[in-house]
């Protein structure tokens, strides 16, 4: 799972930008159950940082644009198929706390869209959790 996502965002800029300094593989991945609220002010990196909120003001779009069981999932579980990865903020900046999007922007995004539109979603979602 780690090592398909480094290779596809390795060469991301933004990514780079806020992440390249941390040695991903060396952090403890654990898949977790997280409350739909603990996403509603969850950050993403600095050079993205608008980008979740993109994503959250057209929710029922970026779903649209995916492979229908996509669509069909949020429909009918409300909740995301594939996990997004978060960061304990810990590992960014010790004086911080909380979880931070890693990847999986759009999802949460989504999510968020999803609250404000009064759609459908679950009170729980999985996501893999990078800890020390």
């Amino acid at each position: 799972m780690l090592r398909d996502f480094l290779f596809d965002h390795g060469d991301h800029g933004p990514f780079v930008d806020d992440y390249s300094h941390l040695e991903l593989s060396a952090i403890t991945w654990t898949l977790e159950t997280i409350p739909t609220a603990d996403f509603h002010t969850m950050p993403t990196g600095e050079s993205e940082a608008g980008l979740i909120e993109h994503f959250a003001q057209h929710p029922v779009h970026w779903v649209t644009v995916r492979p229908p069981q996509i669509g069909q999932y949020w429909a009918d579980h409300g909740m995301w198929l594939r996990p997004p990865l978060l960061i304990d903020r810990r590992l960014l900046n010790p004086a911080d706390s909380g979880l931070q999007v890693l990847e999986g922007r759009t999802r949460v995004g989504v999510l968020r869209g999803r609250l404000r539109e009064q759609l459908y979603v679950a009170p729980e979602h999985l996501a893999w959790v990078g800890r020390s």
